[in-house]
């Protein structure tokens, strides 16, 4: 795996590689000066309610314009408010002069409505100033006001929701909303929506607010029309960048020794060391940065005009390098911040070649040559991961390759605190695998001998009845799949859930403690089914209260189906590779499907019995050292687990399921595992309900 070009693949195991087609699609306008997505966001312009998903640099901002435009112009809108998460971010907002690409309308916001502009801080103290322009301009004749979250809260509490009727509300950065500890932009917007007299624009770069509560409740939820724009989609159609990699770098001892392993100081690279609070840090945030610098080369001054530290590497070349931790001096500060945004140097490859960060960074931040995220320590927001990412994901002239690495503690066998490790090491794994499945292109399942779906290509041999079809739409990215006894979606929510949400599903997955400890770490005491058919199974009725069984069903076997197969082309791909063949990095995602279902007949019985992390395993295996692995392995193996008596139901639902396909019960005897845990659920579910009747007639004996 390990190439001259690619040092750094010697020491991080890549978990998943995506190679794309470069089609230059996304980046390319329509006579209205549209990119892709915002072209298929427009399309949507006259629906009351809109989310859209999209990837960082997809170009949302500029999507939300046309969309504001049209509705301030033909749909009888009055205003428009933009409302973003933080001040930096209404830099995107600012005047665009769009007739000059085709569009009807040009986008501008009058100085003193760019609130985000205005002089201190956001809170109701600070804020009164800025809720006094809102209401001055929801009394004026001009149309677009740009504002911040904690501006527009505030606005909303004193001046009632009703002095918003007719206009559009258009909420950027949309998954912050949720992470309000009272959410109250959250029941501000129930409310907007249950008076049902303003149109809303929410948008958003996260696949999944798995972070925290949901924004809205369902039945609010619900009533938005969804545009989702993949990160393959957007991949795909870029001119220059072909390939990401994901990875992570398992480390003992201090992080600072290990980062000289995986910086390579040829990438343009970003640098997010850890919270002074993470059991990654050494508490000393400039010393850390220090050694970084140290790590690269000799130390050579700071250039005057940009405040980077120059930095003479071993073969002499000289690194210009951001220090955007030290926050001792504010004006030394200010002046690598200004270099940074400088927008002369945008498109100057050479301005700058390494940043390293604490906080900053990471959302809204363009730096279009960066090629390496690397992140130590784990985050425990999959947010963060996906804006981090984001800033390495740029397309920019001769980059082809762009890659993430997430540095992790490995839980040492000395380490006292093994649990805390094990966790920490958990979530990062989690977060991988996650981004696998945002990246990956999106599946079309459908059962067997359905037939071909327009605009799908189905290779030389074309759709063959009966064969092991697979369909590609190259459009789109997305994969037609065919499964033998797959239960189909009936309700429109259900295949909208099936078509646009199975990622937040299995974000609800991977984020369960239980299903990673036991499906990465305990394999002998975990039957696969349990986790594709119980644990997934919960989820999804959690999730979906309100729909049918038969619905429940269908969702849960889209999900696990969806991430089994990703999982498993990885594994081909990956022995591949072992075996001498082509090297993972430089082979499409697509050829593992292809893989993986050339040789199977695939049906849903099948996939509910891979374990859905045997790819992830395969991965720790060779990249963490086998006594740590271990070590783990038995601490989780410890934690003895009964049948829980939601477990138990389940398990006898399933049973009765069998019954009906077999003409008899589960054997506890039976040589096959699964069956003999149908069996053992019954019992156990026996076992409670008789408990319950013992207590209930103890209470009323005792009545």
């Amino acid at each position: 795996m390990t190439t001259p070009t690619n040092p750094t693949n010697a020491y991080i195991v890549p978990s998943v590689s995506i190679t794309t087609a470069h089609t230059g699609a996304s980046s390319k306008a329509n006579a209205l000066g549209m990119r892709a997505m915002q072209e298929r966001a427009y399309a949507k312009r006259g629906e009351q309610y809109l989310l859209i998903k999209s990837p960082p640099a997809s170009g949302k901002s500029r999507a939300l314009m046309f969309i504001a435009l049209d509705k301030l112009n033909n749909q009888g809108l009055q205003q428009a408010i933009i409302v973003v998460p933080e001040r930096s971010i209404g830099g995107s907002f600012a005047d665009e002069p769009l007739s000059q690409y085709g569009f009807y309308w040009d986008w501008q916001v009058a100085p003193q409505w760019n609130l985000c502009n205005a002089p201190g801080v956001d809170e109701p103290r600070v804020a009164k100033s800025k809720v006094d322009a809102v209401r001055k301009f929801l009394e004026s004749a001009d149309k677009t006001l740009v504002c911040t979250h904690a501006t527009f809260r505030f606005a909303v509490e004193e001046l009632g929701i009703e002095a918003f009727d007719d206009r559009l509300i258009a909420i950027d950065e949309f998954h912050h909303v949720s992470s309000n500890p009272d959410n109250k932009l959250g029941s501000q917007l129930g409310a907007f929506i249950a008076r049902d007299k303003v149109h809303l624009v929410a948008m958003t770069g996260s696949y999944f607010r798995g972070d925290s509560e949901a924004v809205l409740g369902p039945v609010d939820e619900a009533r938005f029309e969804t545009i989702t724009y993949t990160y393959y989609e957007q991949l795909n159609g870029y001119n220059w960048l072909k390939s990401l990699d994901i990875g992570y770098f398992f480390y003992t001892g201090r992080y600072v020794e290990a980062v000289e392993k995986v910086l390579d100081p040829r990438l343009k690279t970003i640098v997010h060391i850890p919270n002074v609070n993470s059991r990654e840090s050494l508490q000393d945030k400039e010393r850390e940065v220090n050694e970084i610098m140290e790590s690269l080369g000799k130390w050579d001054g700071v250039d005057p005009v940009t405040g980077f530290h120059l930095v003479k590497t071993k073969e002499g070349r000289t690194l210009k390098v951001a220090d955007l931790v030290d926050d001792s001096d504010p004006a030394k500060r200010s002046k690598v911040l200004t270099a940074l945004k400088d927008p002369a140097q945008k498109n100057n490859r050479d301005h700058v070649d390494i940043i390293i960060a604490l906080g900053m960074a990471k959302e809204g931040f363009d730096w279009i040559w960066c090629e390496h995220a690397l992140t130590i320590g784990y985050r425990s927001s999959l947010t963060e991961i996906v804006q981090i990412i984001g800033r390495a994901t740029r397309d920019a002239e001769g980059k082809e390759r762009a890659r993430f690495t997430n540095l992790i503690a490995e839980p040492a066998a000395e380490q006292a605190a093994v649990a805390e490790a094990v966790n920490d090491m958990l979530k990062a794994i989690s977060a991988s695998l996650l981004m696998e499945q945002v990246l990956a292109p999106r599946y079309e399942f459908t059962p067997k001998n359905s037939g071909p779906k327009d605009g799908f290509d189905y290779g030389e041999q074309g759709y063959k009845d009966g064969g092991h079809n697979i369909g590609v739409n190259t459009a789109t990215g997305q994969i037609h799949v065919e499964i033998n006894g797959l239960t189909t979606p009936q309700s429109p929510e259900a295949t909208r859930i099936c078509k646009e949400d199975l990622n937040e599903v299995v974000t609800s997955f991977l984020q369960d403690k239980t299903v990673l400890e036991r499906g990465l770490f305990d394999k002998e005491n975990i039957l696969p089914e349990e986790l594709t058919q119980l644990h997934m199974g919960k989820i999804v009725r959690e999730r979906y209260p309100d729909l049918s069984d038969t619905d429940q069903e269908a969702i849960r076997q889209h999900a696990i189906a969806a991430m089994n197969i990703t999982q498993q082309a990885k594994l081909a791909l990956a022995q591949a590779d072992a075996n001498g063949g082509t090297a993972q990095g430089s082979t499409a995602l697509l050829d593992g499907v292809r893989k993986f279902i050339n040789v199977r007949d695939l049906d849903i019985d099948l996939i509910d019995r891979i374990n859905p992390f045997d790819a992830a395993y395969a991965v720790l295996a060779k990249a963490m050292d086998e006594n740590s692995l271990r070590q783990v392995q038995a601490s989780i193996a410890a934690k003895k687990v009964s049948i829980s008596r939601d477990d138990a139901v389940d398990l006898a639902n399933r049973a009765r399921a069998f019954k009906k396909e077999r003409g008899r019960l589960p054997d506890i005897n039976s040589a096959d595992a699964w069956e003999k845990r149908m069996a053992e659920g019954v019992a156990a579910f026996a076992r409670y309900k008789a408990q319950e009747l013992a207590a209930k007639q103890s209470g009323v004996s005792h009545g």
